[in-house]
């Protein structure tokens, strides 16, 4: 029965905006999830603490501003979501704006496959369906949903430009076999990673369990690592999707080492953008839960 309801509440959702002009979709997506947020504790808590963290010299203010932002980028994110079976590549030029195409395309072109380094910005489920609608579809990895249903309807809508899912756990072998083929695999590299899976790197000058497997492929595979992020361009009032220049990978041959270091470049590369557009990142997630053996929990509830 909760099941039920809860692809019943997703389709509903999903519908109900995709009947609304996108402008519409967006502003009753955003009223939404600012209500969502109110209600919810966990939430408020972990964002302030972490934003307390990150930038500590910041007054409340200014942290309840990034946190407003981010609401807003969330709610945004919903409506631009239901939008998708409306979306084609002349709406989408409307919408996103392609920045550093070449970083991309240079790599793209040696054949060996493109491991695309992102992380929960701003629209970041716009930002693979953008880059489809551009002519380049990928492949992404998720985690599946309980619902299977609700699976079904969420992935239905990624899917429609032409991306693929990758379940994250049975990963390893798929993934091979798209950077084999020369493809592109995207990968959310900035959440807080089981320990199994991960090694310790500095995320805002704190110790943050970080996925390894980014890094182990790249190594494993010669397949270019390059950032791309999503962010709001007020001025423009677009999304910009900007692809950086592929991160250069250590390696002196000792693989635990390399994979420490390279996995320290990317979660750089990830602090640069967050500095860059704090009101645009997803502060909810308990991104330093996960701490060296023998460290006390970090986060007070």
């Amino acid at each position: 029965m909760r099941e039920s309801l809860e692809y019943a509440a997703a389709w509903t959702g999903l519908k109900t905006l995709g009947l609304l002009p996108r402008p519409a979709a967006r502003f009753v997506a955003a009223t939404f999830a600012a209500a969502a947020y109110t209600v919810r504790k966990p939430l408020r808590r972990a964002a302030l603490f972490n934003l307390r963290l990150a930038f500590p010299d910041w007054t409340d203010a200014q942290r309840r501003r990034a946190i407003r932002g981010m609401v807003r980028q969330i709610g945004w994110m919903a409506g631009e979501f239901s939008q998708f079976p409306k979306y084609t590549r002349e709406r989408i030029e409307r919408i996103v704006v392609v920045d550093g195409f070449e970083n991309f395309d240079v790599v793209r072109r040696r054949g060996k496959g493109v491991l695309f380094l992102t992380g929960h910005m701003s629209a970041w489920e716009l930002a693979p369906f953008a880059q489809a609608l551009y002519g380049y579809p990928l492949h992404f990895l998720v985690r599946p949903i309980a619902n299977q249903r609700v699976d079904a309807l969420i992935n239905g809508y990624r899917c429609r430009a032409g991306n693929q899912p990758i379940d994250k756990n049975r990963s390893a072998r798929a993934i091979l076999k798209v950077l084999g083929e020369g493809g592109t695999v995207g990968v959310l590299a900035d959440h807080n990673t089981d320990i199994e899976e991960s090694v310790f790197v500095d995320f805002f000058g704190v110790s943050a369990s970080t996925t390894s497997g980014l890094a182990r492929l790249a190594l494993r595979t010669d397949a270019a690592v390059v950032p791309g992020f999503l962010s709001w361009d007020a001025a423009r009032r677009k999304y910009r999707l900007r692809f950086e220049p592929a991160v250069e990978l250590a390696r002196t041959g000792d693989e635990d080492a390399d994979v420490i270091e390279n996995t320290a470049r990317f979660t750089h590369v990830i602090e640069d953008f967050v500095r860059a557009h704090p009101d645009q990142w997803l502060w909810v997630h308990r991104r330093w839960k996960t701490r060296p053996p023998g460290e006390k929990p970090l986060y007070p509830f």
